[in-house]
């Protein structure tokens, strides 16, 4: 099965895959599905099954939402996990393809080093950070997961790290700092 955009009437889910909105409605974002993952809950009759979509979304401008859809339906989990995640999009600063600084991001038990990287580096990540990195629009980054391997937790992490991340002319308007031009050196008074 292809992984870009479905054709209309098929439903073309793979893991990692992008979706493309067949008719009218399609929308300038990349959507991204992280995981799928099939739970279980047992009653006195036998188990009963449901589903967990992990998805993220992003405009590659500097905006992504990451969220967890749950149904007991596959495509009524990825649905709703899309839906989510574009509902809560959030705004990250960006400096030029990559992140102004060094941070680090931790949820639960996962931690993610987040490191600017030169042009050219590319994204050096594995899984729902790469993906996280892709649909924000990052193109040049460093990163290492620390701790637990867990998809959620992991896409969680690296969001907040990246809603940690300051810009210089940020942290100049929060301290009231100028900066003047002197002969070509800018000093801070």
């Amino acid at each position: 099965m292809p992984s870009g955009p479905a054709p209309s009437g098929q439903s073309g889910w793979i893991q990692g895959s992008q979706r493309g909105g067949a008719g009218p409605q399609q929308s300038a974002f990349t959507e991204k599905l992280i995981s799928i993952n099939r739970v279980a809950k047992v009653h006195k009759g036998g188990k009963r099954l449901g589903f967990n979509a992990l998805a993220v979304v992003g405009d590659g401008q500097g905006r992504v939402g990451v969220a967890l859809g749950k149904a007991n339906e596959a495509s009524d989990a990825i649905r709703k996990a899309f839906n989510r995640a574009q509902q809560q999009m959030v705004t990250i600063p960006l400096k030029g393809s990559t992140i102004p600084h060094e941070t680090m991001g931790a949820f639960d038990a996962s931690k993610v080093l987040l490191k600017p990287a030169s042009p050219g580096t590319g994204i050096i990540a594995g899984g729902p950070v790469r993906a996280v990195c892709e649909a924000c629009g990052i193109r040049d980054i460093l990163t290492k997961s620390l701790g637990s391997s867990n998809a959620v937790n992991l896409a969680k992490a690296t969001l907040v790290g990246l809603l940690s991340l300051q810009t210089q002319e940020g942290i100049q308007q929060r301290r009231k700092l100028y900066v003047e031009e002197l002969g070509g050196n800018a000093e801070a008074r």
